[in-house]
């Protein structure tokens, strides 16, 4: 128990530079709070005590605003920032070193019983307002942007952003096993729509240089075809004559 909870506070420590004391984080961080009545409350569920661990993770929710239902499985290095709207669902299964920003959602999908929420790998961080919602499973050191739907599977080494969730792959190294390095980048993100719209940019200006050079070839002038029709410049010439 008390590895379990030097472990978690070491984590906030490597992953939040605002944390200055063990005292500061044992009193004001909800993430720390949360994950340390978690472990209680899946203690308990697992040995079908069910009512005192739903009460202790309802007591969680209203002091910290994060709501982990005690049957989520959650492996080690799990960090919480900013916390408050966080929902992780019954049947989630959370790898080691993963990151959660405020207002994820790990969501289920449909009535059916059984397995109905996310599985995260390892390595993995999940940015502000994200929601993963159904029964599949995201992969070893995968980010997932701020805002984006993941409705379908994401292989390992990928970056997920938009709605619905696109997958970006990702050039970085994967994570050695011994030691372990979170990337917490998560405003660093790709975005397939500006480069999409750039080279659309690129390609107007391009066939308007083209359009221009042959105007001017023929001795007229793209910017006065444009400016002026014959209609406007014939009253603009009766206009001066008078």
């Amino acid at each position: 128990m008390f590895y379990s909870l030097k472990r978690e506070i070491q984590v906030v420590f490597e992953r939040d530079p605002a944390a200055r004391s063990v005292v500061e984080i044992m009193l004001c961080y909800p993430g720390f709070h949360a994950i340390i009545n978690h472990r209680i409350a899946h203690f308990l569920y697992q040995k079908k005590m069910y009512l005192i661990a739903r009460l202790i993770s309802h007591i969680s929710r209203f002091l910290t605003g994060i709501e982990i239902h005690p049957g989520a499985k959650i492996g080690r290095g799990f960090f919480i920032d900013h916390g408050s709207g966080i929902v992780i669902g019954e049947t989630t299964e959370i790898g080691d070193n993963v990151t959660l920003y405020q207002g994820v959602t790990l969501g289920g999908t449909g009535k059916q019983k059984g397995k109905r929420h996310p599985t995260i790998g390892n390595n993995v961080t999940i940015s502000a307002g994200a929601k993963i919602l159904g029964s599949f499973y995201i992969g070893n050191n995968v980010k997932i942007g701020g805002g984006s739907v993941v409705l379908k599977s994401v292989p390992d080494n990928c970056t997920v952003i938009g709605v619905p969730g696109r997958i970006v792959v990702r050039d970085g190294a994967r994570v050695e096993n011994e030691k372990v390095e979170v990337d917490l980048e998560h405003h660093m993100l790709p975005d397939p729509i500006a480069d999409t719209l750039a080279v659309m940019q690129a390609r107007i200006e391009e066939l308007e240089k083209r359009l221009e050079s042959k105007e001017n070839s023929k001795g007229g002038s793209i910017n006065a075809s444009l400016q002026y029709s014959k209609r406007q410049k014939g009253r603009t010439e009766n206009i001066e004559s008078a």
